[in-house]
């Protein structure tokens, strides 16, 4: 089996992971203090806030904005439910727009419609590492007094117009074993915002600046030295890993000829007047270079059209050892918990019909250049 994800686990996370064990300082060290400064060197930001996981840094940047009861928070359906959750654990609301269909991130020109006065906040989500349209998020946010959190749990090494992903508003990563550079498990905010620092640095340690003296309400998510370990020596490999990524991501964009599939873009995304789902071309004709866009491909995610059954496809390719993913297959508006919450009482067409459409095929740093032949093959047989 192609696997979809294939952590690279090699000698100098297990180096340094040693070093951790024997110097006895396991929690909060001075590992996470050095990959707080270099994931921050990386996304251009003056502050990184190492924390526990990527759904404990979404909820503790909406907390440091002051997202709390009666709020709303605009994000989008078609992400996983991490992104969702973090705003109702403030108490606040999440509010759904729909999506673009080329870049499956929030469309802007449905934000604006959305907005009350108790609007605090947009949650952009850079999905499968492909970066939002950032210029005009921002230009909305700015309009109307808006906080921007940014989900880039999936986007390190992502930019627009060569600004980092995370580097806009506040950013939120996560670093879970799958991701581009991951520590097993962990999360990192990015902000160049000095309150804002101080404010989540106390909320992942119960409020606490001085040892023993809690100023705030707060929480236990705090990252250990051994998690940190292993996400630095990573994070060292962050431009050789983005780097393969795309290189793979290319051969995939070349020589997948299958009609019966929607390639992902990866470059200019010109927004074309009255597209619609129906009637596009059978695959991307976007170039992947020369675009503000620069993807971090997390994910491979191609569509499904002219007859050809999502679910099929995969159990194909299944069977003759393509791994697949499907990211994701119920959107958030329609999850079991957040209808009786009362939150999914919304129709957002597009991010329905992707839902029922998309898949991903491997793209990681450990495919061989036969791995792709092989994977390009099993494709145009679909």
């Amino acid at each position: 089996m192609i696997p979809i994800s294939k952590p690279q686990i090699g000698d100098e996370e297990k180096r340094l992971v040693m070093q951790v064990l024997d110097s006895g300082m396991l929690v909060q060290g001075p590992r996470v203090a050095e990959l707080e400064q270099r994931w921050a060197e990386a996304c251009q930001t003056k502050h990184a806030i190492a924390i526990s996981n990527g759904t404990a840094a979404l909820h503790t940047a909406l907390l440091a904005h002051g997202i709390g009861p009666g709020d709303e928070v605009i994000t989008v359906a078609f992400t996983f439910i991490a992104s969702v959750n973090s705003i109702i654990y403030c108490g606040a609301r999440p509010v759904f727009a729909d999506i673009d269909p080329i870049t499956f991130n929030i469309d802007p020109d449905t934000i604006e419609v959305l907005i009350t006065p108790r609007t605090k906040a947009i949650m952009p989500v850079h999905l499968y590492g492909h970066p939002a349209d950032m210029q005009r998020i921002m230009a909305i946010a700015q309009k109307y007094g808006l906080a921007v959190i940014e989900d880039a749990a999936q986007a390190i090494g992502a930019s627009y117009d060569d600004k980092p992903a995370g580097s806009f508003g506040t950013g939120c990563f996560s670093l879970y074993a799958t991701k581009n550079v991951m520590s097993a498990e962990g999360g990192m905010i990015t902000t160049n915002d000095d309150a804002i620092a101080k404010r989540c640095r106390l909320i992942r340690a119960h409020g606490m600046e001085k040892r023993y003296y809690h100023d705030m309400l707060g929480f236990n998510f705090r990252m250990s030295d051994l998690h940190a370990a292993i996400g630095l020596a990573q994070l060292s490999r962050l431009e050789a890993i983005t780097q393969q990524r795309k290189a793979n991501a290319e051969f995939m964009n070349a020589n997948i000829n299958n009609p019966r599939l929607v390639l992902p873009s990866g470059g200019n995304l010109k927004k074309i007047e009255n597209e619609k789902l129906e009637g596009e071309q059978s695959n991307s004709s976007f170039s992947i270079l020369n675009s503000k866009f620069s993807h971090a491909w997390h994910q491979y995610t191609v569509r499904v059209q002219n007859g050809l059954d999502r679910d099929a496809a995969v159990a194909k390719l299944t069977a003759v050892g393509i791994g697949t993913g499907v990211f994701y297959p119920v959107p958030a508006h329609q999850q079991k918990h957040i209808r009786e919450m009362g939150f999914g009482d919304v129709t957002l067409p597009i991010t329905e019909q992707l839902a029922k459409e998309v898949f991903s095929l491997p793209v990681h740093p450990a495919l061989s250049p036969s791995d792709l032949e092989e994977i390009v093959h099993e494709v145009n047989q679909l």
